[in-house]
């Protein structure tokens, strides 16, 4: 097989498996789909209502160990497997602390694969462009946390409120720099929309502006779509890797 009919069957290879990932997501943009069609703003808390918002990351957590295995389980599927645990708790305010947690441990395992050796760290050549988006990513974590600390201060619980906040904000932080350090577009983009998400819904929670129009929507939007990013991430990842490895064999 001469190069260009290696270089024709390794296209067919790439858009058959694109095709394929595409058709095994089908459940998961169903189950969003159900989410926004069944939800309204004044729906009460219910079992049904957790099982409802967290079934997309449930379904995408499948979708991503169907491709990759156990390698992910330590990885994007246990982050998305957390995260469902945080959809749950997020329906009931009161747990609000345990989803936040759940959470922060799924940014945390997020941030490990990051760092493993299937995203391929940038060049040398763009590092400094690298080092200023983190000092920017940072700037903007510490200046969100000085600007809702006041109103994190007149929560009931805001002892623990304030600490958790931080903590979890760092968290969230070093996931996006180390989303930046992949240089993979659908990872980064992920990273940028769960912080958009994570931004809109502490704005409303916190009550630091008025009532946003459409506020939830813009939360959930943002959120399922850096889940599905980070998972399209994550497979395409690990299939680049594994094309990596066939070729070098």
């Amino acid at each position: 097989m001469d190069i260009l009919e290696t270089a024709a069957y390794d296209k067919r290879q790439r858009r058959n498996m694109s095709c394929a990932l595409l058709f095994s997501l089908s459940p998961f943009f169903l189950s969003t789909a159900v989410y926004f069609y069944l939800w309204t703003p004044d729906s009460p808390a219910s079992i049904i209502s957790a099982g409802v918002k967290s079934a997309p990351t449930l379904l995408l957590a499948a979708a991503v160990l169907s491709w990759n295995g156990g390698q992910s389980v330590l990885g994007v599927v246990g982050g998305l497997l957390f995260s469902a645990v945080g959809d749950c708790c997020l329906v009931w305010p009161e747990l609000f602390l345990h989803g936040m947690g759940a959470f922060a441990v799924a940014h945390l395992l997020y941030s490990l694969t990051f760092l493993s050796s299937r995203y391929v760290a940038h060049s040398s050549s763009s590092s400094s462009w690298i080092r200023f988006l983190y000092l920017i990513l940072f700037m903007v974590g510490g200046g969100v946390y000085i600007y809702i600390y006041p109103f994190l201060q007149k929560a009931p619980n805001s002892d623990i409120l304030l600490p958790a906040v931080g903590v979890y904000i760092v968290l969230i932080s070093v996931m996006g720099a180390l989303a930046i350090r992949t240089c993979h577009v659908a990872t980064l983009l992920g990273s940028l929309s769960f912080l958009v998400s994570d931004l809109s819904l502490a704005l409303q929670v916190f009550k630091v502006t008025d009532p946003i129009e459409h506020g939830n929507a813009i939360v959930m939007v943002t959120y399922y779509l850096a889940q599905l990013l980070i998972a399209v991430g994550d497979v395409k990842a690990v299939e680049k890797d594994n094309f990596a490895k066939w070729k070098r064999s």
